[in-house]
């Protein structure tokens, strides 16, 4: 496998891994804020695992055709961002089917941190850089992600409640 090949597979995955791990959670909590719906948050993961993914690989797609990378490296990184957005956000509906919800959204946080914290160590050591500052600075955009879509579902249930 050459080199810009395993960089466009690498790409995607990471772009993948990230967004879907970021993305996934966000919502889950939030929609479990907002609503405390076992239904809502499965079927969140499920429209998330699906329109989410084929959106990130356009984007990934479109964005390397702005790079004039080759054709073959511009659908590994396509496939593979769809491939693991996909995968990786699906991960998150299994908790929510075998667990409580509550119980299953602090699974997933878990799950997330620990997707979030091995890419970043990846990363870190393929750039030969202290991992301990890259891992907290994801991990930290993670959680600020899960706080605000905590308090934005809290606030729009309270608002359609209270309208309703």
């Amino acid at each position: 496998m050459g080199k810009r090949r395993k960089y466009s597979i690498e790409k995607g995955i990471g772009f993948g891994v990230t967004s879907g791990v970021i993305t996934t959670l966000g919502m889950m909590v939030g929609l479990d804020a907002g609503t405390s719906s076992s239904l809502a948050v499965i079927v969140g993961v499920f429209s998330v695992a699906i329109a989410d993914a084929l959106s990130d690989a356009m984007g990934m797609h479109t964005a390397e055709e702005v790079n004039q990378v080759s054709k073959k490296a511009l659908w590994e990184t396509t496939f593979s961002t769809f491939l693991s957005k996909l995968i990786f956000t699906l991960t998150f509906a299994i908790p929510v089917l075998l667990f409580e919800l509550k119980t299953a959204i602090l699974i997933s946080i878990i799950w997330g941190a620990i997707l979030i914290g091995s890419f970043s160590y990846y990363i870190a050591t393929i750039q030969k850089k202290d991992p301990g500052k890259l891992i907290t600075i994801h991990l930290f955009v993670t959680l600020l992600v899960i706080i605000l879509t905590y308090f934005i579902g809290k606030g729009v249930g309270y608002l359609v409640t209270t309208m309703l």
